[in-house]
């Protein structure tokens, strides 16, 4: 196991229990397309993380937001 994989298991520990279920789903995740010969562009991972950082944050669309989308989509 590597140091930076270590480190990150460590941080991982002390989240709330939610929060490592979607870390250990992640890693399990990465783990299947890496055995399937397929894995994250460095775009995806950017992606992945700014939406966890909103996520962090809080930083979700209102109610509102989400009737408008879900009008244009006909829904």
């Amino acid at each position: 196991m590597t140091k930076l994989l270590e480190k990150g298991i460590d941080a991982v520990r002390s989240l709330p229990p939610e929060r490592q279920d979607v870390a250990g789903e992640l890693l399990l995740a990465i783990a299947r397309q890496h055995r399937d010969a397929y894995s994250l562009s460095p775009e995806q991972i950017e992606d992945i993380k700014l939406a966890v950082a909103e996520a962090d944050r809080g930083d979700f669309a209102s109610d509102s937001e989400m009737a408008a989308l879900w009008r244009q989509c006909g829904l």
